[in-house]
């Protein structure tokens, strides 16, 4: 399987860079892993008008032209919907079996993501009703998507 990251922005924080690295060195085994990092716009004032609109939809242009092309495309949006580790495997573990075997995961920015880049989805996830920094969601990700692969294969998961 091959999995997409496609995300807003950068890693800032060496704590996140190296918590990165360690869940892509673990997920080696399970599938081909790319991270692809968009531009993030710089979010103006609160309170000037359409200026949060125009943030989405210059990263949400940015991110619609980097989606791989036949990928099943999951944007995380707090509106989407909600799976335990185990149906999020039970997921990966069923688009595998109909022969999809392209990802792409969606993390926008500060602002969230366009509507455009959540129409042009395949499915909405979200992890929590919770909001989360989009740079620690990017972690979350790469965690539960270790989880699953060890849940596929049946493999026991420190707790």
């Amino acid at each position: 399987m091959h999995i997409t990251l496609l995300c807003v922005g950068k890693l800032r924080e060496d704590f996140l860079r190296l918590a990165q690295t360690e869940y892509v060195k673990r997920l080696q085994p399970y599938a081909r892993l790319e991270i692809v990092e968009v531009r993030e716009e710089v979010l103006p004032p609160a309170g000037e008008k359409g200026a949060v609109e125009m943030v989405l939809k210059k990263e949400g242009e940015r991110l619609l032209q980097k989606i791989p092309d036949k990928s099943f495309t999951v944007a995380l949006d707090r509106k989407g919907v909600m799976l335990t580790s185990g149906e999020f495997a039970g997921l990966l573990q069923n688009l595998g079996i109909q022969g999809q075997s392209r990802l792409c995961f969606i993390i926008g920015g500060s602002a969230g993501l366009a509507e455009t880049v959540l129409s042009n989805a395949s499915m909405r996830l979200s992890f929590s009703r919770f909001t989360f920094p989009h740079q620690l969601m990017r972690i979350i990700l790469l965690e539960q998507l270790y989880r699953a692969f060890k849940i596929i294969r049946g493999e026991k998961y420190h707790r």
